[in-house]
């Protein structure tokens, strides 16, 4: 059968418009953002906008035995979302639709296009939260967010994004429409397959619907930053925050690299001393006398690890400001060349031996390395800046990535805290669980998708 019968096919199924084959369009959708992994050429995008469409071209590409890559809005730091050469790329965007929102339950049933901030603005007009907040917020998808169990600056409090789901909504390989958890609070009826799928990066099936819980709106925010002179001090603080049981909505770290580059790009003086290598970003969302002395035992912990400054606020916008350093980093970094962004775990007590690992290698690739991340959860952010035009700075990048995952591994943390593992992290997969692992892991895919038909190549291979 040959691929032309195939877009025919489809293009019964979704309507001209919906099935796209022109390469000047197609390659617009061939990768995420994670420039290290490698993307093919796809046979044709298509983007069906009900489950019918979705069940129909999963039913189409099986029977022409075609792979599919599900992909989100693109914003992904892995590659889990990157084309193969010959596959059809289901792109699930028009899929958005917010089936319903039970504010006497808290919970909400979402389509997998609905972008996370217009989901997030939609429940926040009934009182309710839905916590999971990617730093790509604004544009990513709940269907990628899924797919990754994309986590955010709030985990430390609310967890990533499995911690909200319910239930789910899967096509299956055969084309079959699977669904699985529930709407009560409680509920242990049979494998928990909602949690299989979540995290999986669609190499399991396609989610078509989710089943979210809600959790009441947050109190504003009340916001501590803490400038230290060492990491390894304001590393020993994040570890007393641990060990005396303070749990703050917020918790990030920057470390002095990242710190001078925030404030080239604000053109602004953080406020802290010439040799500053660490900065504390606190918040507490419990409100009143609460987030008070949840911040002033966050600000004495600090002061006695040796901060060399500590300043809490209640003041909104003023919070708002001192957060921007921490998310305008990336951006900043842009100033100096691309960047390559890791995305590591540590235990929380191992922070600071993470962020000297990253300045060694930075000194041993001789490429500017700055290093941010939720302190909280201890889930960190090197991130890696070379030049575009230069082939050999790039592989010295690449060389650095691999160094931090290394040196991630040795001090017993992960790999992957959020973005997962995609195309550029397989080899890593495999040292991180091992062979056993890796053999339960191929069992599960050939059993729900013998054929492996949905995105071949991602996380492992068969």
């Amino acid at each position: 059968m040959s691929n032309d019968a195939l877009v025919t096919r489809l293009r019964e199924h979704l309507g001209k418009a919906a099935v796209l084959t022109d390469s000047d369009v197609t390659d617009a959708y061939s990768r995420d953002m994670m420039p290290l992994a490698e993307a093919g050429k796809p046979l044709a995008v298509v983007l069906p906008s009900d489950v019918e469409g979705v069940r129909a071209v999963v039913k189409a590409c099986a029977e022409f035995e075609v792979p599919i890559v599900p992909r989100g809005a693109g914003s992904g730091l892995s590659g889990a979302a990157n084309a193969i050469d010959g596959c059809v790329v289901l792109v699930l965007t028009k899929l958005d639709q917010i089936v319903e929102i039970d504010e006497g339950n808290r919970l909400a049933v979402v389509q997998p296009g609905v972008v996370n901030l217009d989901f997030r603005n939609a429940v926040e007009k009934h009182g309710l939260f839905y916590p999971p907040d990617p730093s790509s917020y604004d544009w990513c998808t709940l269907g990628g967010n899924l797919s990754t169990n994309a986590g955010g600056l709030c985990c430390v409090k609310y967890g990533v994004t499995t911690d909200s789901v319910l239930g789910l909504e899967v096509v299956l390989a055969d084309g079959s429409l699977l669904k699985t958890g529930r709407r009560t609070v409680k509920g242990v009826a049979g494998y928990d397959l909602a949690r299989l799928f979540v995290g999986s990066e669609g190499t399991l099936g396609v989610i078509t619907q989710a089943t979210v819980a809600l959790k009441p709106l947050p109190q504003l925010p009340s916001t501590l930053v803490a400038a230290f002179n060492s990491t390894e001090a304001a590393g020993e603080a994040v570890a007393r925050v641990v060990r005396e049981g303070l749990v703050p909505s917020l918790l990030e770290i920057m470390d002095a690299t990242s710190i001078k580059a925030a404030e080239a790009y604000l053109k602004t003086d953080l406020g802290t001393s010439a040799d500053c290598k660490a900065l504390l970003l606190g918040q507490s969302d419990a409100g009143g006398e609460v987030a008070r002395r949840e911040l002033a035992a966050l600000e004495q912990i600090c002061i006695d690890c040796g901060a060399d400054l500590a300043y809490a606020t209640e003041d909104l916008e003023e919070g708002k400001m001192l957060l921007q350093a921490r998310r305008v980093v990336l951006t900043a970094l842009e100033l100096y060349g691309v960047w390559l962004t890791d995305d590591v775990c540590v235990p929380r007590t191992r922070i600071a031996e993470l962020i000297a690992g990253c300045e060694r290698i930075s000194e041993e690739v001789g490429l500017r390395i700055a290093v941010v991340g939720h302190a909280g959860d201890g889930n960190m952010h090197p991130t890696i800046v070379y030049s575009p035009d230069s082939e050999e700075e790039f592989a010295r990048a690449r060389k650095a990535f691999d160094a931090i995952l290394e040196v991630a591994l040795s001090l017993g943390g992960t790999v992957t805290g959020e973005h997962g593992i995609g195309r550029i992290k397989r080899e890593w997969l495999a040292r991180e669980i091992g062979e056993v692992g890796l053999r339960v892991h191929r069992q599960i895919k050939q059993a729900l998708d013998p054929g492996n038909l949905f995105n071949p190549g991602s996380m492992f291979s068969l």
